[in-house]
């Protein structure tokens, strides 16, 4: 099947393409051009003067209209991913909380059932395990019950019966972790620091030993902090200072405020900053009462003022974002440039990923997945691999 996409601003890789045209076959870009085409028997998408970018790549989402990833249905996975398209993701990672050995064993299962299944929604690019080996200061809203330090024989046994875990993240300093990290980067699955106490001498060890990543930068790890009277650089810190360790930003202008989103960009830059929702179920929902994990034994949160809040209200426990609120984040809060905002919610995401060479781009011979939105970032249509999944207005397009 072909789609001309027409009428629209193009944001590829090195330009803006005004009254631009995308022409997509068999789920492929096939071309991208400064003018109209005449293509026959072509379904044909007007843009109607909207910016036409790649399709947003979310590596860290927990949930979403009303489901969460931990709930262990089939149903939950496809309901998170048609959540998210209708907020321009084509391309999401689903991510677990920290729980019992048998209920992580049964997601994994569930995501190779739903995968199978999945063709109303965003895509999965596969698992991201977000611990239990966390350090238990910087739980945050882990369930504590579940927490531990890294054990080969468990996540060998997990490796073992899964081949779709895409990354996981853990804590570099716990005994084991860089054992660990070694493990994972020998399998190329991406090791992240997160909720932990490491400073800088730990986290320069850990990137040398496969952690390459900081998962949501800020949130449950530590800046600069004193240890016996003098001063060490924190995880933050110690993910500005190394060059080639990249970022993800939970960017909904609450976790982070618009001074430490200029800050983040200006240090790390586009090209090593992940915008991630780290939504939770409520992401799509009214506010009110919701639970942050699995409905059987999660937590109870809160959701006001655009957060999901722990019921005491002493620290967040997950955003409720959408994608198409992080770019109006970056650009309005941190006034970031659209180019620089979607490509780190594309290029970016997509390199860290390693499907760089599929997504992540207007190029051709890239994967159609494709979003038309207007000025304030409202979604008109999501495309994922060529074939329409959202549309704000279903108009069908018109055969030619």
């Amino acid at each position: 099947m072909k789609i001309k996409i027409h009428n629209g601003t193009l944001l590829t890789p090195y330009r803006r393409i005004p009254n631009g045209t995308l022409l997509i076959e068999n789920g492929k870009i096939v071309a991208v051009s400064e003018t109209d085409l005449d293509v026959s028997d072509a379904l044909e998408i007007d843009a109607k003067g909207y910016f036409v970018a790649p399709g947003f790549i979310d590596i860290h989402v927990h949930g979403g209209g009303g489901h969460d990833f931990m709930d262990g249905t089939e149903e939950a996975f496809l309901a998170i991913a048609e959540t998210h398209a209708r907020y321009g993701t084509t391309a999401l990672v689903p991510t677990t909380l920290t729980s019992e050995k048998k209920d992580l064993l049964h997601t994994l299962e569930l995501y190779e059932q739903a995968h199978r299944h999945n063709h109303r929604g965003a895509q999965f690019l596969g698992m991201h395990l977000e611990g239990p080996y966390f350090a238990m200061s910087q739980r945050g809203a882990q369930d504590p019950r579940y927490i531990r330090n890294p054990d080969p024989a468990e996540y060998l046994e997990v490796l073992a019966r899964s081949a779709s875990i895409a990354r996981w993240s853990a804590a570099p300093e716990l005994e084991g972790a860089l054992e660990f990290g070694r493990c994972l980067r020998e399998r190329g699955i991406v090791a992240a620091l997160a909720h932990t106490e490491a400073v800088y001498e730990e986290v320069l060890e850990a990137y040398e030993n496969g952690y390459n990543l900081a998962t949501h930068l800020y949130s449950g790890m530590l800046g600069v902090t004193r240890r016996h009277a003098y001063r060490y650089a924190g995880a933050v810190e110690s993910a500005f200072l190394i060059d080639g360790m990249d970022v993800e930003i939970i960017a909904d202008g609450i976790h982070l405020p618009a001074p430490l989103l200029k800050l983040v960009y200006k240090i790390k830059g586009p090209s090593r900053i992940a915008l991630i929702t780290d939504a939770m179920r409520a992401a799509g929902m009214p506010p009110g009462e919701s639970t942050l994990g699995s409905l059987k034994n999660g937590l109870k949160v809160i959701v006001e003022d655009g957060v999901a809040k722990l019921p005491d209200r002493t620290a967040f426990a997950g955003s409720v974002a959408t994608a198409n609120q992080l770019i109006r984040s970056m650009i309005q809060l941190a006034e970031v440039p659209l180019p620089e905002a979607v490509e780190m919610l594309t290029a970016t995401p997509a390199r860290i990923m390693g499907v760089e060479k599929q997504k992540g781009s207007l190029t051709v011979g890239k994967d159609a997945d494709v979003v038309i939105f207007d000025a304030e970032i409202n979604i008109q249509s999501t495309l994922v691999r060529g074939k329409i999944v959202f549309e704000s207005t279903p108009s069908g397009g018109t055969q030619r």
